[in-house]
């Protein structure tokens, strides 16, 4: 009898130690990973231009921290006085020093709405998005000293840096001759040339679409300061 109870305990044990060598394992597989797979540049590098910086730079202080790449998401952003939407925006080598928070690399993705565009218009300016990759003003517009309601559309371009959509065609209303004379008063009042302000100093606008909630912006600079 006692020697059937001493082999059952035996095999209790044993079934109690096979269970813990197997989580045990478990565990370890969980969070380790093969050989050769961990370390520096294991992970990929985040989405945009250009690979992620290979090391500090030499003459990184003691006190300075150095980091590769810095990956940052905001639904909004509000600086400078400019609303920004769903912006994606990768810093590359990126140091703090005696100049302040420096990126070696920076790309910024973002959207103007077009109500901040339409503000900076006035009179009651409408900004939408048209057909084909257009984009519309409707505004109201004296001429000759009558208010007359004006629909204007064009394709978005970037010019010297500024988000500039440039009337392709003019629609005011009335006989074709008098439409077509009446445009040419208008045009200046219709035309969007705007600067998105707030951003850090060294980022410029470099291609910009029309999407249906605003103008979708991508900025790219070199040694961006992000902060003093």
């Amino acid at each position: 009898m006692e020697w059937t109870r001493a082999r059952d305990w035996l095999i209790g044990a044993a079934g109690l130690l096979i269970v813990l060598v197997v989580a045990l394992a478990v565990v370890w597989f969980m969070i380790s990973e093969p050989a050769g797979r961990s370390g520096p540049g294991a992970r990929p590098s985040p989405s945009g231009e250009g690979p992620v910086a290979a090391g500090p730079p030499e003459e990184l202080r003691e006190d300075d921290v150095w980091l590769a790449d810095v990956v940052l998401e905001a639904g909004t952003a509000v600086s400078g006085g400019t609303t920004l939407r769903d912006i994606d925006a990768v810093g590359r080598d990126v140091v703090t020093g005696p100049g302040g928070l420096i990126a070696g690399g920076l790309e910024l993705d973002a959207t103007v709405p077009f109500d901040v565009v339409a503000e900076e218009l006035g009179g009651g300016a409408i900004v939408r998005p048209g057909d084909g990759g257009e984009a519309e003003v409707v505004r109201t517009v004296e001429v000759l000293g009558r208010e007359v309601r004006v629909v204007a559309s064009g394709t978005v371009e970037v010019v010297t840096g500024r988000l500039v959509v440039e009337p392709r065609s003019i629609d005011i209303g009335g006989p074709g001759f008098l439409s077509d004379a009446l445009a040419a008063v208008a045009r200046r009042a219709v035309t969007i040339e705007h600067d998105v302000e707030g951003l850090p100093e060294g980022l410029v606008l470099q291609d910009v679409g029309v999407r249906d909630d605003g103008f979708r912006a991508t900025f790219r600079g070199e040694d961006v300061v992000l902060a003093p």
